[in-house]
């Protein structure tokens, strides 16, 4: 029913469109022709549009958001007492049941009379709830497009307001991933600081051994719990320190030849086919790590006498620096070209060979941009975990040998979450300080790479 309604709000917007439009030439006609107008006939119609529509789609959204939690408070207020008075926990498994019951799911028994009661109070509330949506959403859309004819005169600003609108509307959409931005930190660092009032911020940070395994109960035998975070983060920055090795200089270099040396013809085959790497899903490139790669290179390294682990840091960021290829690659070739080309000419009029040329006048030119992919692989490598799961393994040892076992930031998280865990013990809690110190060095990262940038943009521009 709402998705039907919201099509018909968009019908209905198109129609005030039109109709804005031709009430403005209507009026035209009137005055002496469509140059008579402050604004062209469009920005009538989509005044009108947006007046008719984004009142009407804003009540929507909110009735939508609000709707589910105020028909389960009148249901839950028809209960029998004795299951409004319930634990919020069993009151939810009740009211789980009504919802399956509504929405034809399957529930956890058979259900009682009174359940079966309330699974019809439901329905009936929202079959009321959509109804009156649809007056109230249909109602405002056909007052702000009444409102708006009325309004359309020689001396309406119609542009004006247009503009107005789509600049608030371009806020709001800017405020969107401010804001999301600033909620999913403080939901990290607000369950953070739970970690870090049961453990010290030193033994975090600078602890040697990490190991969450900790007793659930107090009559339970376990684990005090060991929550040194080195460990994990040199395993996280050791394998993609492997990664940007492996993908750095061949990404650059492919872009290189792409944009410098390759002819127009083998640049549209080679370009595409290199960046369907990017589309391999990353659980292809796990498998690909575990069953062809990490073999290779234990076989290889027992003909150097060398003790290769089956699962090594060295396998995944090997993988990993070949997943990494194409974003470094497509990014580097697009911006280097973007350097004008009447840099490349000054050079050649100087004497420069080609090479030359690329190194001391297109590559410089072209460094922010360079940079900047650089850094989207340096976060794609740090918060990979499907490769590192399948190919690195999951024991936290503080080494800096890469042929040894190691585990990263992001499977420790994945690990700390499985299953159905309460966000009240030290080792589900700790999944968000990883998060947090993840972040904050991916920040770190952010900084350092904003200054490299506004170095050399400023040096040529």
């Amino acid at each position: 029913m709402s998705s039907i309604l919201l099509v018909v709000l968009l019908l209905f917007t198109a129609f005030a469109f039109w109709c804005g439009r031709k009430r403005s030439y209507k009026v035209a006609a009137t005055i002496g022709g469509i140059s008579k107008l402050h604004s062209r006939p469009a920005y009538y119609g989509a005044l009108t549009a947006l007046w008719c529509g984004l009142p009407a789609a804003l009540i929507y959204a909110i009735w939508l958001f609000f709707e589910s939690s105020i028909i389960t408070h009148f249901v839950v207020a028809g209960l029998p007492e004795n299951l409004r008075n319930l634990p919020l926990s069993e009151l939810g498994l009740v009211i789980n049941d009504i919802k399956n019951l509504v929405f034809g799911n399957i529930v956890s028994k058979v259900p009682d009379q009174y359940i079966l009661a309330a699974a019809e109070h439901y329905r009936s509330l929202t079959n009321i709830s959509q109804a009156s949506l649809a007056v109230v959403v249909l109602v405002l859309a056909i007052i702000g497009m009444v409102i708006v004819l009325g309004r359309i005169k020689p001396t309406l600003r119609a542009r004006n307001q247009v503009e107005k609108l789509i600049n608030v509307l371009l806020i709001a959409a800017s405020s969107v991933a401010v804001f999301t931005t600033i909620g999913i930190v403080l939901s990290v660092l607000f369950e953070a600081l739970r970690f870090f009032q049961e453990i010290p911020f030193s033994d975090f940070v600078f602890g040697l051994k990490w190991s969450p395994q900790t007793a659930i109960r107090a009559d339970q035998v376990g684990s005090s719990g060991a929550f040194g975070a080195i460990p994990v983060f040199t395993g996280t920055l050791m394998i993609a320190a492997i990664a940007m090795l492996v993908s750095v200089p061949l990404g650059l270099m492919s872009a290189i030849y792409l944009a410098e040396y390759a002819h127009r013809k083998v640049r549209t085959v080679v370009k595409p086919l290199l960046e369907i790497l990017a589309g391999i899903p990353t659980v292809v490139y796990g498998f690909f790590a575990a069953l062809t790669v990490a073999p290779m290179v234990r076989g290889f390294g027992a003909t150097l006498g060398l003790d290769i682990s089956s699962e090594s840091a060295l396998v995944a960021g090997l993988v990993m620096g070949i997943m990494i290829i194409p974003f470094i690659s497509s990014l580097s070739d697009d911006v280097i070209n973007a350097v004008p080309q009447a840099m490349r000419d000054g050079s050649y009029g100087l004497g420069a060979t080609k090479s030359e040329t690329i190194r001391k006048v297109v590559i410089p030119a072209a460094l922010p941009g360079i940079v900047g992919g650089v850094l989207l692989a340096v976060s794609r490598a740090i918060g990979e975990t499907m490769i590192v799961v399948m190919a690195a393994g999951l024991s936290a040892n503080l080494t800096a040998n890469p042929l040894e076992a190691v585990t990263t930031v992001t499977v420790q998280i994945v690990t700390l979450l499985v299953g159905d865990q309460e966000f009240d013990s030290a080792k589900t809690l700790a999944a968000f300080a990883l998060g947090l110190m993840l972040f904050v060095v991916t920040l770190g990262l952010n900084i350092i790479a904003l200054q490299v940038v506004k170095k050399y943009r400023e040096q040529y521009e």
